[in-house]
């Protein structure tokens, strides 16, 4: 069973926002009983929470498993370890440094989480793709084009040509202009904002590999980008999932350019040493 496969709670705690009433009826049983699922059959749940079975099922796949069997198997692999959860929501009447504490603490499960759904495949085959490439682009929309830029600040350092702009049509006029030799990075924490869709479009037609960071969910960018990169993360009433996400967002990009700099050795190194010159000539 591959990394990705095992981690039902993360996958129901991603999708949760898009569920109907009645899925996240299913939803708040299995997160605060993971393992009496695991004994009961799809009649029982359905009996128990007063829902038809067809329901179950639906919601089996709307979190991303083929059915029923398959998340009880999932959720079997992952109860074996003790599951607790260090996300607390926080709440009006909360003093300042309970409110920090519970970002900080969510921004720590945010990437616990995405830690366990992180293909080592996909974050491989991104790491050589980079490393391949003649022009990496990041590609991004509002608050994600500020992780792109944090992106193209870091791969600047490791000798790749890379480029990302803030502009949604600046990005799309330069999408037209790569080619099969080249690699796009598009971040986008729904996977679904039309900006990101019309330069998705634009770069499958030009054949240009594409890297996707967004949230494990089901959505256009997720089923036709080329390499997948999820990040997983909750929302809360003062904290929208997207804010979080960003956190994970930027530690996938961060693992990234760690890779690709180990993988290229010497070159990356000069030209690391190349821009600490050229930067010290700022200092006084």
């Amino acid at each position: 069973m591959n990394q990705v496969n095992r981690h039902g709670l993360a996958r129901i705690r991603s999708n949760y926002s898009r569920l109907s009433d009645k899925e996240k009826k299913i939803a708040d049983y299995i997160l605060q009983q993971p393992k009496a699922i695991i004994h009961h059959t799809i009649n029982q749940i359905a009996d128990e929470l007063e829902v038809a079975e067809s329901t179950v099922f639906r919601f089996c796949q709307r979190v991303g498993f083929k059915g029923y069997q398959a998340l009880k198997i999932a959720l079997a692999a992952e109860v074996v370890e003790p599951v607790t959860d260090i996300h607390e929501k926080i709440q009006a009447g909360d003093d300042i440094g309970t409110v920090s504490e519970k970002v900080f603490r969510s921004n720590m499960k945010t990437l616990e989480d995405t830690l366990k759904i992180t293909d080592q495949t996909a974050l491989n085959d991104a790491v050589q793709a980079l490393i391949k490439a003649e022009r990496v682009e990041f590609f991004g929309i509002g608050g994600s084009a500020i992780v792109s830029i944090d992106a193209y600040h870091k791969f600047l350092r490791s000798g790749i040509h890379v480029y990302a702009n803030l502009d949604a049509h600046m990005q799309l006029m330069s999408a037209s202009q790569l080619g099969e030799q080249d690699v796009a990075v598009i971040i986008s924490h729904s996977g679904s904002t039309k900006d990101i869709i019309d330069i998705l479009h634009v770069l499958r037609d030009k054949q240009v590999t594409t890297i996707a960071i967004t949230n494990f969910a089901k959505s256009s960018l997720s089923k036709h980008a080329d390499i997948l990169l999820y990040t997983v993360s909750e929302e809360t009433e003062f904290r929208p999932e997207a804010l979080s996400s960003r956190i994970a967002e930027l530690t996938l990009i961060d693992a990234l350019y760690t890779n690709v700099m180990l993988a290229k050795g010497e070159s990356a190194q000069q030209a690391l040493q190349d821009m600490r010159k050229a930067i010290a000539l700022k200092r006084l």
